[in-house]
């Protein structure tokens, strides 16, 4: 997780495991449930995968002047194509470079799209289409423009500069997810972990977002060690009212406690 520091999970019941194109794909049973493995690194968990993906997307739709069109990079489980859809969106394009693992999670993950929702998602039958396609490609140059662009990916890798992921958290890349945004519209990315010993990932991600937005506002899970940022040129204030969905984790006093930076965010 950081030097000196390591994470071990005790694995039950193996209910997929696969090498990819990409990356290492396992699901399996924890204390958290049916839990998502991408290069040995638990990316949700059956117990805490909605706490994650309401504080990822929710307060990016309150941020967002309109939320009729949604773009998400990533993302494979499809919890957050859903959570869009509920919130207002008549149109979502949900695009991931791995079609093994968005398959993967359809077939054994109890959370996210069921195999004949992502099949409808596949021909493009319904609100949500999926493409099998490089999200780094897909923002860049001349295209459709978004309400909400959401870049929900693993951790970025410093330490390993030659990972493609790495390409999804450079600047360059949230300057054409900026060109691709409508009027009022905005970015949220993952964007790691507030905690001292492990927020250098967090640091970096404040500082390009700080570069490209006029506007950036910090989310960080009370209920767990996950960090987001939020940008773009107008931000809307976070009134619940204005959406049709109702969260399970997210109310008025998150929305006020929890979008305050940490200092050390702050005071860079």
């Amino acid at each position: 997780m950081s030097p000196g520091l390591t994470r071990t999970w005790e694995i039950g019941r193996v209910h997929h495991r696969e090498s990819t194109d990409f990356q290492d794909v396992l699901i399996a049973d924890t204390a958290h449930g049916v839990t998502l493995f991408c290069d040995d690194e638990r990316q949700s968990a059956e117990s805490t995968q909605l706490i994650y993906h309401e504080a990822l997307f929710v307060p990016a739709a309150l941020s967002a002047r309109r939320r009729e069109r949604v773009l998400v990079i990533g993302s494979s489980e499809g919890v957050v194509s859903e959570l869009a859809i509920a919130c207002g969106a008549t149109l979502v394009d949900h695009v991931d470079i791995d079609d093994a693992a968005v398959r993967a999670c359809a077939a054994h993950l109890p959370y996210g799209y069921t195999p004949q929702a992502l099949a409808a998602a596949e021909r493009g039958d319904g609100p949500v289409r999926v493409h099998y396609a490089d999200g780094l490609k897909w923002v860049r140059g001349d295209g459709p423009r978004y309400d909400v662009i959401v870049v929900d990916l693993p951790d970025e890798r410093p330490d390993d500069p030659g990972n493609q992921l790495n390409r999804l958290y450079e600047r360059d890349f949230l300057d054409d997810c900026a060109d691709r945004l409508t009027g009022g519209g905005v970015v949220v990315s993952q964007a790691g972990c507030a905690t001292a010993w492990r927020d250098t990932t967090l640091r970096a991600a404040w500082d390009r977002f700080h570069d490209v937005f006029d506007e950036v506002r910090y989310v960080g899970s009370d209920e767990h060690e996950w960090s987001f940022l939020i940008g773009g040129a107008d931000l809307a204030d976070l009134d619940l009212a204005t959406l049709p969905y109702r969260p399970v984790s997210i109310d008025a006093d998150f929305l006020r406690a929890r979008t305050v930076a940490p200092a050390a965010l702050r005071n860079r």
